[in-house]
C-alpha cells in the first residue's frame, strides 16, 4: 500500500489526539501542520514540520489529503479551500451549523470530485458496529424505538461553549448520526428539550 501524504490544519486538543494516532500509522505521512496558535514544543517533540501560512497546506503538491481539526466555525471554509485545491478531506464534525452553508460546501466537494469524510467516530466503534449488525440481520426484532443517551463527564470550559454552541449544537450531532446509522433511515423531524440539572453556576 502506498503512503498517503497529509497536511493538518488545527492542532488544539482534538488535533493533537488525532495526530498522535496518525503518527502510529505506517501508511500515512504528515507533510506539514498549521495552527495559528502553534504549540511549538509539542510539534518539535514529534518532529513535525509547521508552516506559518495556512494556504501552504492547501497548495502543496506533496499533499494528497488535508485533515481539518480546527474550531467548528472554520470547517466550511477550510473544506472548500481544500476541495478547490483538489485535496481529499477528513474533517472533524460539524461541517457547519447552517444547512444552506452545508449544501454549498457539499456542492463544491461534488464539483471537484474529492472525497470528504466527517469524523463520526462512533460508526467505527466495535460495540456500535455489533448493534448495527444485529439490527440489520434482524437478530433483535423490528426496530420501533431507539433511545440514545450521551453525557459529558463534566461541564465544558466557557470559552468552548461560546465558540462551539455547547453540547447541543456541537455534540448532539453524534447522536443524530447514530440514529441514522443504527436505524438505516433518515431523520424527518427533531424535537429538543434541555435543562441544567447539575451545574449550579449556569
Amino acid at each position: 500500500m502506498r503512503v498517503i501524504s497529509v497536511g493538518v490544519v488545527g492542532l488544539g486538543r482534538i488535533g493533537k489526539l488525532h495526530v498522535n494516532n496518525i503518527l502510529q500509522m505506517h501508511d500515512v505521512e504528515i507533510v506539514m501542520v498549521y495552527d495559528p496558535f502553534l504549540d511549538t514544543e509539542w510539534t518539535a517533540e514529534r518532529r513535525l514540520i509547521s508552516v506559518a501560512d495556512e494556504k501552504s497546506v492547501y497548495t502543496s503538491s506533496k499533499i494528497d489529503a488535508i485533515l481539518i481539526f480546527s474550531p467548528s466555525t472554520l470547517h466550511a471554509g477550510q473544506i472548500v479551500e481544500s476541495a478547490k485545491a483538489g485535496k481529499h478531506v477528513f474533517c472533524e464534525k460539524p461541517i457547519a451549523l447552517d444547512p444552506l452553508q452545508i449544501e454549498d460546501v457539499l456542492s463544491v466537494v461534488s464539483e471537484r470530485g474529492i472525497k470528504l469524510q466527517i469524523g463520526f467516530n462512533r460508526r467505527f466503534d466495535p460495540d456500535f458496529l455489533k448493534i448495527r449488525t444485529a439490527i440489520a440481520d434482524g437478530l433483535i426484532g423490528d426496530l420501533h424505538l431507539l433511545k440514545i443517551t450521551a453525557r459529558d463527564p463534566e461541564p465544558p470550559p466557557l470559552d468552548y461553549v461560546e465558540s462551539s454552541g455547547g453540547i447541543f449544537l456541537d455534540m448532539t450531532i453524534h447522536d443524530f448520526d447514530m440514529v441514522r446509522f443504527l436505524s438505516g433511515s433518515e431523520i424527518r423531524e427533531v424535537y429538543a428539550k434541555g435543562a441544567v440539572l447539575i451545574d449550579k453556576s449556569s
